[in-house]
């Protein structure tokens, strides 16, 4: 078998129907398309969801869920990326600077994620209880 050989098998293939093309084709004329009518004419057809007047039922049914305007304000921050910052006192413009978080940022907090063995100082950088404890055992400190 070579690649220059292959072929689809029999039957696999067949002419796509040629409409509108003289009576002996079996679709000329109206071309499969009935005797008058919106669906007959070119262009002439409903948009999705269209239910000829009554409201639709993505209208009727109530809206479900919420999206937060605020969900992305606050960047999460673990402790491995604050043993990347050769800084030692960090505050949210530095980990902007550093790549960690993004521009778009309002806050940061650093959450209990890999490990921290130098002091920091964190202002205006909130953490979790677990977090805080590892910061200050490695004898860093927290100042709001």
């Amino acid at each position: 078998m070579e690649l220059n050989n292959l072929k689809p098998g029999a039957g696999a293939k067949h002419a796509k129907k040629r409409v509108g093309r003289g009576i002996g084709s079996g679709l000329g004329k109206t071309a499969g398309r009935g005797h008058k009518g919106q669906h007959s004419r070119s262009g002439g057809y409903k948009k999705v969801g269209f239910e000829g007047g009554q409201m639709p039922l993505h209208r009727r049914l109530p809206k479900r869920g919420f999206v937060s305007l605020t969900g992305g304000d606050v960047a999460e921050v673990r402790l491995s990326d604050l043993a990347g910052i050769a800084v030692e006192e960090i505050d949210l413009l530095v980990l902007k600077q550093a790549g960690v978080v993004s521009g778009l940022a309002k806050s940061a907090k650093v959450i209990l994620s890999g490990k921290l063995d130098r002091a920091v100082r964190l202002k205006g950088i909130a953490a979790t209880t677990g977090a805080r404890a590892a910061i200050e055992a490695a004898g860093g400190s927290l100042g709001e």
